[in-house]
């Protein structure tokens, strides 16, 4: 019902803990497309760990050509008409996806929406 995007670039300090807050949402049923954007360190290699063991999750390796370009391809991609955006060094609340799919589904008229919330 929605695909996550994400772009990634040299991002294996918090990146297994941005994959693993997807992989614990109480909505399932989404996909990861996670666009390694030429990375130099070890994101790609936590990315296939992940990928390896959850088939939602959907790993394309590109040469750097930046974080616009990942989004765009990842976009392509998507299965679902919900798509939400994650940078790599986010990290999702466990009911995010759940909340942001019922809101969006019960405004019809709301085309984007956005969440945050700063650390303290």
């Amino acid at each position: 019902m929605i695909s996550v995007v994400m772009p990634v670039y040299n991002s294996e300090k918090y990146l297994a803990e941005a994959i693993q807050s997807i992989l614990n949402q109480t909505h399932k049923n989404f996909e990861l497309i996670c666009i390694n954007d030429g990375s130099t360190d070890k994101s790609q290699e936590i990315i296939e760990y992940f990928s390896s063991r959850d088939a939602r999750i959907v790993v394309i390796n590109q040469p750097n050509k930046g974080v616009v370009s990942s989004l765009n391809l990842a976009i392509s991609l998507a299965k679902y008409d919900y798509i939400a955006r994650m940078d790599a060094d986010d990290i999702s609340h466990p009911t995010r996806l759940d909340k942001q799919i019922r809101y969006m589904t019960s405004n019809k008229d709301i085309s984007i929406l956005g969440t945050a919330r700063l650390a303290p």
